[in-house]
């Protein structure tokens, strides 16, 4: 069992909050988007009023099923939002909590930017 989610703390670049001057609910709005559209990613849920969508992402015998979680805050009317994304892997044997993490935020940063 594995887990990793962005942190500012991280020095990887994809491994990072994605930050832009957008305001939160079309940042939300991009983001699921584009989860729909990643392949081997299934929406469980969306959280229209916590800004959080949770994900399921089936990397088979080796993999396990990872639970993937994107979240987005920022400051009420003010063109300014943060995307993290936090993944936790279960039932594999090499987790792919990282490699998850980076690909829909480098996916996502070219969304946005």
């Amino acid at each position: 069992m594995g887990r990793f989610e962005t942190s500012l703390d991280h020095s990887n670049r994809w491994h990072q909050p994605v930050r832009v001057p957008v305001g939160k609910e079309n940042v939300f709005g991009s983001a699921k988007e584009m989860v729909a559209d990643l392949p081997g990613w299934e929406v469980q849920s969306v959280d229209e009023q916590a800004l959080t969508i949770h994900c399921e992402k089936k990397g088979g015998l080796l993999g396990g099923t990872s639970k993937i979680v994107v979240r987005v805050e920022g400051p009420d009317g003010i063109p300014s939002s943060e995307t993290h994304c936090s993944c936790e892997s279960s039932g594999g044997l090499l987790s792919k909590d990282k490699g998850n993490v980076a690909e829909f935020v480098k996916k996502f940063w070219m969304r946005v930017t």
